[in-house]
């Protein structure tokens, strides 16, 4: 059966290929692929800057011809990797001899030999796939992260004004405003955020057990540590992590993903709470004209799109919480768990795009129902109770909370005349009265 969006196993490459495929080009194998022939070119290119007697020193053109060969790197070229490695069955080495392969093309091929020089396949990967990260993350993740909380802002200022009763425990609590609970989330987001953005994402690069040992005893002459320093972070833009194994630590890589999983879990409460405030007819939702809500029940409009962010965030942190106790254990000096692992990178980064989409979608058929919003303050002058017996206090009038205890912990409603024949026996001055009968469960929000 030849693959196709019905034909995938997964629904990230099937049912919603759409939403995710801008990550197919960094976590896909052609993806893989590409970012290890940039590395293998650059290292080629950095080793000539290096001072090494046998190589030449490349003009700015011999540079750029060099470089076509990833920035130009195609699907056919790809296969012809996958190609060679049906022979190598080694996945790295058949990337290395298809660059050999470019240089004899461009007639390179006495430096040819030079290509992966002294170095481990993580020395690759390890570059590749953080490299990898980071792109994916400034070209697809922190854009809808972004559009998603400005969505999130326009919505908490147009609704900054309307008063709701908050629950507490599911019970009826202080009031609140409907956009302060918005901004709730924003905060939450935007302090996991600056986390996010303030952890160095990090690159592996020293031979086949992090001692560059291959490179020292060939050149001792080249400081092979400042030349890895300046290939990882000025070359590749990556933070180098030294002394390591044959491969990188992963403890910063877990510590992204770590923080993957808060965004994702701050989204899920949101969509919970959405979906929450839906069912309690607190919002209502954008009619598109065709579309069903159930094949049985034709008045329904479900909160699909606040069920399947839900679904996807769960799923994104199932993975993101394995690659996170998972790749920072490795035996001695490497084991090959983590390889076959990192293969699943673009996957929680996948269902993570997919739920934020799902969220920006359902956050803009949301129709506040400002009159059941209201009836529902209306029911509930109870919560009211708060704000008089800390006038009282104030007033150092005895027992107060005692006193609305009494009133209110009642299976019996209690209505805003209730409230009002309270006051008026309350043994307080007039001024005082007046005070307290202005307060309502629609104005008493605090800030």
């Amino acid at each position: 059966m030849e693959l196709n969006k019905l034909t995938a196993i997964s629904p990230v490459d099937g049912r919603y290929r759409t939403k995710a495929e801008a990550l197919s080009n960094y976590f896909s194998e052609f993806g893989l692929i590409s970012y290890r022939v940039m590395i293998e070119v650059e290292y080629f290119i950095a080793l000539c800057e290096a001072g090494i007697p046998q190589l030449p020193t490349l003009v700015p053109e011999q540079q750029e011809q060099l470089r076509r060969i990833y920035t130009g790197f195609s699907e056919a070229d790809a296969q012809k990797v996958k190609d060679i490695e049906k022979v190598t069955n080694h996945d790295v080495k058949a990337v290395e001899y298809f660059v050999k392969e470019q240089f004899e093309l461009l007639g390179l091929e006495s430096y040819k030999e030079f290509i992966h020089f002294g170095l481990t396949s993580q020395d690759i990967n390890n570059t590749a796939t953080p490299l990898s990260l980071r792109d994916a993350m400034e070209a697809t993740y922190y854009p809808m992260l972004d559009q998603l909380t400005t969505e999130l802002e326009r919505l908490a200022q147009e609704w900054d004004q309307i008063p709701m009763l908050a629950r507490t425990h599911g019970q009826p609590a202080s009031p609140t405003r409907l956009g302060k609970e918005i901004r709730v989330f924003i905060e939450r987001l935007d302090v996991q955020l600056e986390q996010l953005e303030e952890i160095p994402i990090p690159a592996k690069f020293g031979g086949a057990t992090g001692n560059m040992n291959a490179h020292v005893l060939t050149y001792p002459e080249i400081d092979w540590f400042m030349f890895g320093e300046h290939f990882v972070v000025d070359v590749l833009g990556l933070k180098r992590s030294w002394p390591t194994t044959q491969i990188e630590h992963y403890d910063n890589l877990a510590a992204i993903f770590h923080v993957f999983e808060r965004i994702n879990t701050i989204l899920l409460d949101l969509a919970k709470d959405i979906w929450t405030y839906i069912s309690i007819d607190y919002f209502k939702q954008k009619i598109k004209k065709g579309e069903i809500g159930s094949s049985a029940m034709p008045h329904k409009v479900n909160p699909i799109d606040f069920e399947n962010a839900e679904g996807n965030l769960g799923m994104a942190n199932a993975i993101f919480s394995h690659l996170a106790s998972k790749l920072p254990v490795s035996r001695l000096q490497r084991d090959l768990t983590d390889s076959t692992v990192l293969r699943n990178l673009g996957v929680p980064l996948a269902h993570t795009l997919i739920a934020m989409q799902s969220m920006i979608k359902g956050l803009g058929k949301l129709i506040v129902n400002e009159s059941a919003i209201r009836a529902d303050l209306e029911r509930n002058w109870v919560v009211v109770a708060e704000a008089i017996q800390s006038v009282l206090r104030r007033e150092s009038y005895p027992k107060p909370y005692e006193a609305l205890l009494e009133l209110t912990r009642t299976n019996e409603a209690v209505s805003g005349d209730t409230i009002r024949k309270f006051i008026d026996n309350l043994n307080v001055g007039q001024e005082v009265k007046e005070e307290l009968y202005k307060i309502t469960p629609m104005n008493y929000t605090g800030l």
